[in-house]
Protein backbone atom coordinates (compact mmCIF):
# COMPACT_ATOMS: atom_id res chain seq x y z
CA UNK A 1 0.00 0.00 0.00
CA UNK A 2 3.09 2.68 0.71
CA UNK A 3 3.79 2.14 -2.88
CA UNK A 4 0.49 2.63 -4.02
CA UNK A 5 -0.37 5.71 -2.15
CA UNK A 6 3.85 7.14 -3.13
CA UNK A 7 2.58 6.95 -6.96
CA UNK A 8 -0.64 8.20 -6.07
CA UNK A 9 0.93 11.28 -4.49
CA UNK A 10 3.24 11.95 -7.08
CA UNK A 11 0.58 11.71 -9.83
CA UNK A 12 -1.64 14.28 -7.68
CA UNK A 13 0.89 16.66 -6.85
CA UNK A 14 1.83 17.44 -10.71
CA UNK A 15 -1.76 17.78 -11.60
CA UNK A 16 -2.56 20.62 -8.72
CA UNK A 17 0.34 21.98 -10.29
CA UNK A 18 -0.16 21.39 -14.08
CA UNK A 19 3.38 20.76 -13.96
CA UNK A 20 3.98 17.90 -16.86
CA UNK A 21 5.12 14.31 -15.13
CA UNK A 22 7.89 12.16 -16.06
CA UNK A 23 8.12 8.98 -15.69
CA UNK A 24 7.46 7.62 -12.38
CA UNK A 25 10.40 6.43 -9.74
CA UNK A 26 11.07 2.69 -10.88
CA UNK A 27 9.95 2.04 -7.39
CA UNK A 28 6.31 3.13 -7.46
CA UNK A 29 5.67 2.29 -11.30
CA UNK A 30 2.56 0.31 -11.21
CA UNK A 31 3.86 -3.44 -12.07
CA UNK A 32 0.95 -4.16 -14.46
CA UNK A 33 -2.84 -2.62 -15.04
CA UNK A 34 -4.43 -3.90 -12.34
CA UNK A 35 -1.86 -2.08 -10.07
CA UNK A 36 -2.40 1.02 -11.96
CA UNK A 37 -5.76 0.82 -11.49
CA UNK A 38 -5.18 0.63 -7.90
CA UNK A 39 -3.42 3.48 -7.66
CA UNK A 40 -5.80 5.31 -9.88
CA UNK A 41 -8.80 4.71 -6.93
CA UNK A 42 -6.10 5.70 -4.42
CA UNK A 43 -5.91 9.17 -6.71
CA UNK A 44 -9.32 9.75 -6.63
CA UNK A 45 -9.73 10.18 -2.77
CA UNK A 46 -7.00 12.14 -3.05
CA UNK A 47 -8.34 14.51 -5.79
CA UNK A 48 -11.48 14.98 -4.22
CA UNK A 49 -11.31 17.66 -2.32
CA UNK A 50 -10.07 19.55 -5.19
CA UNK A 51 -12.23 18.26 -8.27
CA UNK A 52 -15.55 17.33 -6.38
CA UNK A 53 -17.15 14.13 -6.31
CA UNK A 54 -16.83 11.21 -8.59
CA UNK A 55 -19.89 11.73 -11.18
CA UNK A 56 -18.63 8.97 -13.86
CA UNK A 57 -16.11 7.62 -15.76
CA UNK A 58 -14.45 7.38 -19.37
CA UNK A 59 -13.51 4.67 -21.38
CA UNK A 60 -10.34 4.87 -24.05
CA UNK A 61 -8.83 2.83 -26.62
CA UNK A 62 -12.64 1.73 -27.60
CA UNK A 63 -11.54 2.54 -31.46
CA UNK A 64 -9.14 0.88 -34.09
CA UNK A 65 -8.10 4.42 -34.50
CA UNK A 66 -7.74 5.19 -31.16
CA UNK A 67 -6.02 1.85 -30.68
CA UNK A 68 -3.89 2.14 -33.20
CA UNK A 69 -2.62 5.96 -32.13
CA UNK A 70 -1.92 4.93 -27.63
CA UNK A 71 -0.63 1.11 -29.20
CA UNK A 72 -3.04 -0.05 -26.92
CA UNK A 73 -5.08 -3.15 -27.90
CA UNK A 74 -7.74 -2.68 -25.60
CA UNK A 75 -10.21 -0.56 -23.30
CA UNK A 76 -9.48 1.46 -20.33
CA UNK A 77 -11.07 3.45 -17.45
CA UNK A 78 -10.47 6.42 -15.72
CA UNK A 79 -12.58 8.87 -13.19
CA UNK A 80 -15.23 12.00 -14.91
CA UNK A 81 -15.22 14.48 -11.41
CA UNK A 82 -18.00 17.02 -10.82
CA UNK A 83 -15.68 19.91 -11.48
CA UNK A 84 -14.86 18.72 -15.02
CA UNK A 85 -18.35 18.49 -16.46
CA UNK A 86 -19.45 21.61 -18.63
CA UNK A 87 -22.92 22.14 -20.42
CA UNK A 88 -22.51 23.34 -24.21
CA UNK A 89 -21.07 26.98 -25.19
CA UNK A 90 -18.74 26.57 -22.39
CA UNK A 91 -15.78 28.80 -22.69
CA UNK A 92 -12.66 26.83 -20.51
CA UNK A 93 -9.60 28.28 -20.12
CA UNK A 94 -6.76 26.80 -22.56
CA UNK A 95 -4.11 27.63 -19.45
CA UNK A 96 -6.25 25.58 -17.18
CA UNK A 97 -4.30 22.35 -19.33
CA UNK A 98 -1.01 21.33 -19.66
CA UNK A 99 -1.54 20.30 -23.44
CA UNK A 100 -5.49 20.11 -23.68
CA UNK A 101 -6.96 17.92 -26.58
CA UNK A 102 -10.67 17.15 -27.44
CA UNK A 103 -12.30 13.90 -28.41
CA UNK A 104 -15.89 13.03 -29.86
CA UNK A 105 -17.82 11.17 -27.77
CA UNK A 106 -21.98 9.02 -27.28
CA UNK A 107 -22.07 9.64 -23.57
CA UNK A 108 -24.84 7.58 -21.92
CA UNK A 109 -26.41 8.75 -18.94
CA UNK A 110 -27.63 5.91 -16.56
CA UNK A 111 -31.23 5.88 -15.39
CA UNK A 112 -30.74 2.81 -12.48
CA UNK A 113 -27.71 0.86 -10.69
CA UNK A 114 -25.87 -1.44 -12.04
CA UNK A 115 -24.71 -3.46 -9.24
CA UNK A 116 -21.61 -5.64 -9.17
CA UNK A 117 -23.60 -8.44 -8.01
CA UNK A 118 -25.87 -8.27 -11.63
CA UNK A 119 -22.33 -8.72 -13.51
CA UNK A 120 -21.13 -10.84 -15.98
CA UNK A 121 -23.02 -8.16 -18.11
CA UNK A 122 -23.99 -7.74 -21.88
CA UNK A 123 -24.33 -4.62 -24.03
CA UNK A 124 -28.27 -5.87 -24.15
CA UNK A 125 -28.24 -5.97 -20.75
CA UNK A 126 -26.49 -2.60 -19.72
CA UNK A 127 -29.02 -1.25 -22.64
CA UNK A 128 -31.87 -1.10 -20.29
CA UNK A 129 -30.14 0.82 -17.46
CA UNK A 130 -29.58 3.75 -19.87
CA UNK A 131 -31.64 6.90 -19.76
CA UNK A 132 -30.29 9.28 -22.43
CA UNK A 133 -27.31 9.66 -24.83
CA UNK A 134 -25.74 12.98 -25.00
CA UNK A 135 -23.47 14.39 -27.82
CA UNK A 136 -19.86 14.97 -25.77
CA UNK A 137 -16.49 16.28 -26.12
CA UNK A 138 -14.07 14.22 -24.18
CA UNK A 139 -11.26 16.67 -22.70
CA UNK A 140 -8.28 14.96 -22.35
CA UNK A 141 -4.89 15.96 -20.80
CA UNK A 142 -1.73 15.62 -21.90
CA UNK A 143 -0.13 16.07 -18.89
CA UNK A 144 3.08 14.00 -19.27
CA UNK A 145 6.75 14.94 -20.40
CA UNK A 146 6.46 12.25 -22.62
CA UNK A 147 3.13 9.82 -22.85
CA UNK A 148 4.55 7.83 -25.29
CA UNK A 149 7.34 6.15 -22.90
CA UNK A 150 5.00 6.07 -19.55
CA UNK A 151 2.94 2.80 -20.06
CA UNK A 152 -0.34 1.66 -19.76
CA UNK A 153 -0.15 0.68 -16.52
CA UNK A 154 0.85 4.45 -15.19
CA UNK A 155 -1.78 6.20 -17.80
CA UNK A 156 -4.33 4.40 -16.25
CA UNK A 157 -3.08 5.06 -12.37
CA UNK A 158 -3.15 8.70 -13.62
CA UNK A 159 -6.80 8.79 -15.10
CA UNK A 160 -6.26 7.42 -18.69
CA UNK A 161 -5.42 11.70 -19.93
CA UNK A 162 -9.16 12.08 -18.49
CA UNK A 163 -9.54 15.72 -17.96
CA UNK A 164 -13.69 16.35 -17.92
CA UNK A 165 -16.22 16.63 -20.96
CA UNK A 166 -18.84 18.96 -22.50
CA UNK A 167 -22.33 17.56 -22.90
CA UNK A 168 -24.95 18.70 -25.02
CA UNK A 169 -28.57 18.37 -24.65
CA UNK A 170 -30.02 14.64 -23.57
CA UNK A 171 -31.66 12.37 -26.25
CA UNK A 172 -34.10 9.92 -24.36
CA UNK A 173 -32.70 6.25 -25.38
CA UNK A 174 -36.74 5.81 -26.78
CA UNK A 175 -35.87 8.91 -29.18
CA UNK A 176 -32.44 7.77 -29.95
CA UNK A 177 -31.14 6.48 -33.52
CA UNK A 178 -29.65 3.59 -34.39
CA UNK A 179 -26.22 4.29 -32.70
CA UNK A 180 -23.98 1.61 -34.93
CA UNK A 181 -25.25 4.65 -38.11
CA UNK A 182 -24.67 7.59 -36.05
CA UNK A 183 -21.71 9.58 -37.77
CA UNK A 184 -19.41 11.97 -35.85
CA UNK A 185 -17.98 14.91 -37.25
CA UNK A 186 -14.87 16.66 -34.97
CA UNK A 187 -14.73 20.21 -36.23
CA UNK A 188 -12.43 22.86 -35.28
CA UNK A 189 -12.74 26.29 -35.99
CA UNK A 190 -14.99 25.48 -38.82
CA UNK A 191 -12.32 22.64 -40.36
CA UNK A 192 -13.57 19.17 -40.45
CA UNK A 193 -10.68 17.31 -38.68
CA UNK A 194 -12.06 13.79 -38.16
CA UNK A 195 -14.85 11.61 -38.46
CA UNK A 196 -16.12 7.86 -37.23
CA UNK A 197 -19.62 5.75 -36.32
CA UNK A 198 -20.54 4.57 -33.28
CA UNK A 199 -19.90 1.01 -35.01
CA UNK A 200 -16.01 1.99 -34.42
CA UNK A 201 -16.89 1.69 -30.99
CA UNK A 202 -16.31 -1.72 -30.13
CA UNK A 203 -18.71 -2.59 -32.73
CA UNK A 204 -21.63 -0.60 -30.85
CA UNK A 205 -21.08 1.86 -28.02
CA UNK A 206 -23.29 -0.41 -25.66
CA UNK A 207 -20.38 -3.21 -25.59
CA UNK A 208 -18.09 -0.15 -24.15
CA UNK A 209 -20.45 0.63 -21.17
CA UNK A 210 -20.55 -3.39 -20.67
CA UNK A 211 -16.83 -3.65 -20.73
CA UNK A 212 -16.73 -0.72 -17.74
CA UNK A 213 -19.28 -2.38 -15.71
CA UNK A 214 -17.55 -5.90 -15.97
CA UNK A 215 -13.96 -4.12 -15.07
CA UNK A 216 -15.60 -2.00 -12.09
CA UNK A 217 -17.23 -5.49 -10.73
CA UNK A 218 -14.62 -7.53 -10.97
CA UNK A 219 -13.26 -4.74 -8.16
CA UNK A 220 -16.13 -4.88 -6.81
CA UNK A 221 -17.87 -1.64 -7.35
CA UNK A 222 -20.91 -1.08 -9.79
CA UNK A 223 -22.20 2.12 -11.74
CA UNK A 224 -24.66 4.39 -10.03
CA UNK A 225 -28.21 5.97 -11.60
CA UNK A 226 -27.52 9.42 -12.71
CA UNK A 227 -23.63 8.63 -13.84
CA UNK A 228 -22.29 9.85 -17.03
CA UNK A 229 -20.50 7.42 -19.18
CA UNK A 230 -17.98 8.77 -22.07
CA UNK A 231 -17.67 5.27 -24.05
CA UNK A 232 -14.68 5.89 -26.29
CA UNK A 233 -13.90 8.56 -29.51
CA UNK A 234 -15.08 8.38 -32.78
CA UNK A 235 -11.80 9.86 -34.13
CA UNK A 236 -8.18 10.32 -32.85
CA UNK A 237 -7.64 12.72 -30.18
CA UNK A 238 -7.19 16.45 -31.56
CA UNK A 239 -4.95 18.32 -30.05
CA UNK A 240 -5.74 22.56 -29.39
CA UNK A 241 -4.39 25.50 -29.49
CA UNK A 242 -5.50 28.77 -27.54
CA UNK A 243 -8.58 30.13 -29.02
CA UNK A 244 -9.76 27.30 -30.71
CA UNK A 245 -13.53 26.58 -31.38
CA UNK A 246 -14.73 23.02 -31.18
CA UNK A 247 -17.93 21.47 -32.26
CA UNK A 248 -19.06 18.00 -32.34
CA UNK A 249 -21.45 16.96 -34.60
CA UNK A 250 -23.97 13.76 -34.08
CA UNK A 251 -26.31 12.46 -36.50
CA UNK A 252 -29.70 11.94 -34.34
CA UNK A 253 -28.04 13.13 -31.58
CA UNK A 254 -27.19 17.17 -32.30
CA UNK A 255 -24.13 18.79 -31.62
CA UNK A 256 -22.26 20.09 -28.47
CA UNK A 257 -19.28 23.41 -29.08
CA UNK A 258 -17.07 24.49 -26.31
CA UNK A 259 -14.53 27.39 -27.14
CA UNK A 260 -10.71 27.14 -25.20
CA UNK A 261 -9.98 30.93 -24.85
Amino acid sequence: MDKILAAAQTIATARRGRAPLAALPPDVVPDDEAEGYRVQRALHDLLLPQVGPLVGYKIGCTSPVMQQYLDIPHPCGGGVFANGVHETGASLRFGDYVRVGVECEIAVRLARNLSPTEAPFTAEWVMEAIEAYHPAIEIVDDRYVKWETMGAPTLVADDFFAAGCVLGKPVSRSAAPDLLKVTGRAVVNGNEMGRGTGADVLGHPHNALAWLANHLAAEGKGLHAGQIVLTGSLVKTLWLNAGDRVVMELDGLGTVAADFT
